[in-house]
């Protein structure tokens, strides 16, 4: 196959906008939206109906900033300001411990279930005040992002506690996550309403993640020096997780005005980790697999899940806008090809999210803790932002 064409651009700019405002955004709204008690009850069978009035609190966050987002950049529609209100509310009032922590799942009242030690629910909430601020015009929220973006970095650095840790200090490690996740908090801020030490942030999160890049993968986890720990856990790569991190990179780039040291950072992640991922015999990218080719202890590893394919059609459409090499172009058709035949149901709408390795449904579940309306959508407004 060949590069893309300007015509079949202009489709696929079409298509990502159809899909998010006909298919995905209509499946959860508006009852996603607890008239109650506020917030977003999103956890939801095939054909949403509700399977667990239970909030995950980093969903709140995740879908909070993407209706705010929305508001902001497609058309100023009141129901999504709204909506995104809900969300950030409800976090304000109920989702923050006393020690400014913030809980990962509530009842649905938003009585606390379970905390956990990474500060991941705090993250998003970043997120989402900033772009509920900017989108209401409200500066108490946009401070209030700043401030926990502030409080995320003395987590990060070590200088407020975040949490009893899991292991021991016998075989200390470090994990992409925080860096890779904390680069587009930064990125949102400061594009967002600005923020001088969130530009700052930027570039240490980067070169953060530089130690993560080896020659032929990027690694889950390293020890305190970059090198490899050589265990079970150590050998785990995560390729949906790293072709996330390598278009985070490749929109500072974009960002930047096309940064060349920048763009060959994040193509170097998206080559290594599409030739670790992608399944040559079934298509679509594997869950986890091992850096020597090793068995993976976790038994979903080969396993398809519907958000590795959302970050790997964003990467590889954004490695052609950057580059224009057709192979990009080719794993962008190939990847595009999979999830929507695989995981779009054509009956109710939005995606399933747990597929075998052949493709055979797992679940037909919509909506848990973990899924949500965050990173369909995300990839259905980002390539067609990406293509206008």
């Amino acid at each position: 196959m060949s590069a893309y064409e300007k015509h079949e651009l202009d489709g696929l700019r079409d298509f990502y906008r159809s899909s998010l405002l006909d298919d995905t955004l209509p499946f959860w709204m508006p009852d996603i939206v607890d008239a109650e008690f506020g917030g977003y009850l999103s956890m939801r069978d095939r054909d949403g109906s509700l399977l667990d009035d239970d909030k995950s609190v980093w969903l709140q966050g995740r879908f909070a900033w993407m209706l705010a987002t929305l508001h902001r950049t497609v058309e100023p529609r009141p129901e999504w300001l709204a909506a995104a209100r809900s969300g950030v509310d409800f976090l304000r009032e109920h989702c923050f411990d006393e020690d400014d922590r913030m809980f990962f799942l509530v009842t649905r009242d938003g009585k606390p279930l379970r905390k956990r030690r990474y500060f991941f629910s705090e993250a998003f909430a970043v997120m989402a005040f900033a772009a509920y601020g900017k989108a209401a015009g409200d500066e108490e929220t946009i401070e209030q992002a700043r401030q926990l973006f502030r409080l995320c970095v003395e987590y990060i650095e070590g200088r407020l506690p975040a949490g009893e840790p899991k292991w021991t200090a016998v075989r200390p490690a470090k994990s992409i996550g925080v860096p890779m996740i904390f680069l587009q908090v930064a990125q949102q801020l400061v594009e967002t309403v600005g923020d001088e030490l969130a530009e700052e942030k930027i570039e240490e999160f980067i070169d953060e993640i530089r130690l993560f890049v080896k020659d032929d993968c990027v690694m889950e986890q390293v020890a305190p020096d970059g090198s490899v720990i050589d265990h079970i856990d150590g050998r785990t790569l995560n390729p949906g997780h790293a072709i996330e991190g390598a278009w985070f990179i490749l929109h500072e780039a974009m960002r930047r005005g096309g940064d060349a040291e920048l763009t060959a950072l994040g193509c170097r992640m998206l080559d290594s980790m599409w030739k670790r991922g992608w399944d040559e015999e079934y298509g679509g990218i594997l869950y986890f697999t091992d850096v020597h080719g090793k068995p993976v202890q976790e038994y979903w590893h080969d396993m398809k899940f519907w958000w590795p394919q959302c970050e790997a059609i964003i990467a590889t459409l954004l490695a052609y806008r950057l580059t224009g090499e057709e192979k990009y172009a080719r794993w962008h058709r190939k990847v595009h090809a999979y999830a929507h035949e695989h995981f779009h149901d054509a009956e109710f709408g939005e995606w399933f999210g747990y597929l075998h390795r052949d493709g055979r449904l797992s679940s037909p579940v919509k909506g848990n803790q973990f899924k949500g309306p965050f990173h369909l959508p995300r990839m259905q407004w980002y390539c067609w932002r990406l293509l206008e």
